[in-house]
């Protein structure tokens, strides 16, 4: 994909924004170096060079690695160390990493390596953005890390690329490293002291997996907040328990924010305002606790995009050069707080699509929802939506297993010199089944919600006058035995209704629902969401 008709997009290291990291990872788009950062490279490669030159002894420079670190490598081997030690580390298996993840690798990899602590030289940086901006992407084998001296393995598959090894795609072939390289107009780099450490330590890989599961569980919360404004609407709920007192005498931040977008979503329907006297006091709390529980999901996506935005800008490798020619050795590769975030955006997940199966459900019991059972009419001879929500239940109890902490598990490695790891990278890779798990979830309320506002609850006779169209909204069909006209929920809700009806059709009898599902699910993870939705999420606020 060509990225030439994009607006460029300038990285300044260590302030490049959680909003910039999304528009990285949504599509590709041409990526400048800040021209400030180079003067700290060069000075950091300038220290590494004179090590060298001087014959001192550094971890990493011109040292084996790990348990090896007290082994001195002689001056005419150091290119061979290097090498050795990308050649090595490259053991990861499984499925390739995608595209959009891939991207955000190398962008973070580059923003990290030009920070000035990594003694590398800028040509490489220059050769990561290089590969970014001609869609070059490493093939990435997705399993193999512990999250601790760094994604030894996935990077090590990067930087294979760069010494002409391993595999990239280019315009979606895959290819050899060193045509990959070919591709970019570069030869393949011969790496020097450090640099092939320098590629490898860092939590770029880790980091980058857990910014794509941020950005797919924003999208799911803003999707799970219409779909329970299309469920109260579809049952007559209460807006009551939205009410902002109610919020501001709690004062959680999230919980506000949650009200007050639901607020907003629902201002002007006509539904609300059509059961002021229908003695529906309390919902259950699938409905009424809404801004309670969203909202805690809210302000832990907060504290997630928070840290996720700091790491995408660290210095993450090691040892560190400092500006006055210091090199220190210390443990920024450890990825604990990835780790943390990964486990509270994986709660977050699997609460927004447990509470979302549960207005599901509701939607389902006649009981509850006073709708027809199972969202059919004819039942017995159909079973309507019975069994979609068997399929959300699945996912909800898959989702509540995949989100048990994988930050407190730990295996030590490397003959116990790194004997506390953070397993970091499968728990920030398996938000993206948690997050499609959710927005099939989200999707079938959605879809639910929309087919019981579409029952005897929402048309009236067309003489009302506002908030009544005469006709069903463009592209409905209307139910066997409809009256004449239609009560209108808000412009926004109504929006959303219409963007779900050009996806499915209204169910007048079973049909195979597989492909609605799936359209559904794809409705669920877009990003583009009402005002009131986006002012709400981290990397659009």
């Amino acid at each position: 994909m060509s990225t030439t008709t994009l607006s460029p997009l300038t990285l300044r290291p260590g302030n490049v924004t959680l909003a910039e990291l999304r528009r990285i990872h949504a599509a590709p788009l041409p990526l400048i170096l800040d021209p400030a950062a180079g003067a700290g490279m060069r000075a950091s490669q300038a220290t590494v060079q004179r090590i060298v030159d001087e014959d001192q002894v550094v971890y990493g420079i011109n040292t084996g690695f790990g348990k090896l670190a007290s082994t001195k490598i002689a001056h005419e081997r150091l290119a061979e160390l290097q090498r050795n030690l990308v050649l090595s580390h490259s053991v990861g298996t499984g499925d390739a990493l995608p595209d959009d993840v891939v991207r955000l690798i190398l962008a973070t990899k580059a923003i990290s390596l030009a920070r000035g602590h990594s003694g590398i030289r800028p040509e490489i940086v220059d050769a990561l953005l290089a590969m970014a901006n001609a869609n070059v992407l490493p093939v990435i084998p997705a399993k193999g890390s512990v999250g601790a001296s760094g994604d030894l393995a996935p990077l090590a598959h990067l930087a294979c690329v760069l010494i002409g090894e391993g595999q990239a795609k280019v315009n979606g072939s895959v290819v050899s490293g060193t045509e990959a390289m070919r591709s970019i107009g570069l030869q393949p780099f011969v790496l020097g002291p450090k640099e092939g450490l320098a590629l490898l330590n860092g939590t770029q890989v880790s980091t980058s997996l857990a910014l794509a599961g941020l950005f797919g569980a924003e999208s799911v919360l803003a999707a799970a907040l219409v779909a329970g404004c299309l469920s109260l609407e579809a049952i007559k709920g209460s807006v009551k328990p939205f009410d902002a007192r109610i919020h501001e005498a709690r004062g959680q931040a999230g919980q506000i924010a949650v009200a007050a977008a639901v607020r907003a979503l629902l201002d002007g329907s006509a539904i609300d305002t059509s059961h002021p006297h229908c003695g529906r006091v309390q919902d259950p709390y699938s409905i009424r606790c809404v801004p309670q529980v969203m909202g805690a999901c809210l302000d832990n996506l907060h504290h997630a995009a928070r840290v996720l935005a700091t790491e995408a800008n660290a210095a993450s490798d090691n040892p560190l050069v400092f500006s006055n020619g210091d090199v220190i050795s210390g443990g920024n590769f450890h990825a604990e707080p990835v780790a943390f975030v990964a486990d509270i955006i994986a709660l977050a997940v699997a609460e927004i699509g447990a509470i979302s199966e549960r207005r599901l459900s509701l939607l389902l019991d006649p009981g509850l929802s006073g709708l027809p059972a199972f969202l059919i009419r004819d039942s017995g001879v159909n079973s309507g939506f019975m069994i979609a929500q068997v399929t959300a239940a699945a996912l909800a109890a898959e989702n509540q297993c995949l989100a048990n902490p994988s930050s407190v598990t730990s295996l030590p490695t490397s003959a116990n010199q790194e004997d506390h790891v953070s397993m970091a990278t499968y728990g920030a890779r398996r938000l993206a089944d948690m997050v499609r798990n959710a927005a099939v979830m989200v999707g079938i309320e959605a879809m639910a919600a929309a087919q019981g506002m579409e029952f005897d609850r929402r048309p009236v006779a067309p003489t009302l006058g506002t908030g009544v169209s005469s006709l069903p909204p463009e592209g409905v069909q209307p139910a066997l035995g409809r009256p004449g006209g239609w009560l209108k929920s808000s412009p926004l809700i109504e929006d959303q209704f219409a963007a779900i009806r050009q996806r499915v059709a209204y169910l007048e009898q079973d049909r195979y629902l597989a492909p609605d599902i799936e359209s559904m699910r794809e409705w669920a993870q877009q990003s583009a969401w009402p005002a009131p939705l986006l002012r709400c999420l981290p990397s659009h606020a």
